[in-house]
């Protein structure tokens, strides 16, 4: 399994611009790691994903063209790097890997998960 720690959450004012970090440790030679975010009341939902080993990235509409997700190999460690923050990307961001196969965006079809870091956008 990987061992997944996020950081970089806090308060952020609409429009600012924060970095998400999830440094992973264990066996991260395959597969995706993504980033999901769960509101209060409800659903998780993803957000972005990134291959480990090529340049495929996916991102989900609500965010496409203001968060971009990317890594750094030598620090084993994916970022998520928010634009254009919006009330509405409030949330608890959670980092995830070790899928499986199928939809990206189904949240059962990842094995290890961080501890989340909050997000929250004032207006």
């Amino acid at each position: 399994q990987v061992q997944l720690v996020e950081s970089g959450g806090g308060l952020v004012q609409a429009g600012g611009s924060p970095r998400l970090s999830c440094a992973a440790s264990g066996r991260t030679s395959s597969g995706y790691l993504s980033w999901f975010r769960q509101a209060p009341g409800k659903e998780r939902e993803f957000v972005a994903a990134r291959s480990w080993t090529d340049s495929r990235r996916s991102y989900a509409d609500s965010v496409q063209g203001r968060f971009s997700i990317f890594r750094d190999d030598a620090k084993n460690t994916v970022y998520l790097q928010m634009n254009s923050l919006k009330p509405e990307d409030t949330a608890v961001y959670y980092c995830a890997s070790d899928f499986t196969d199928g939809d990206l965006a189904d949240n059962k079809k990842y094995g290890s998960w961080g501890q989340g870091t909050q997000v929250t956008v004032s207006s």
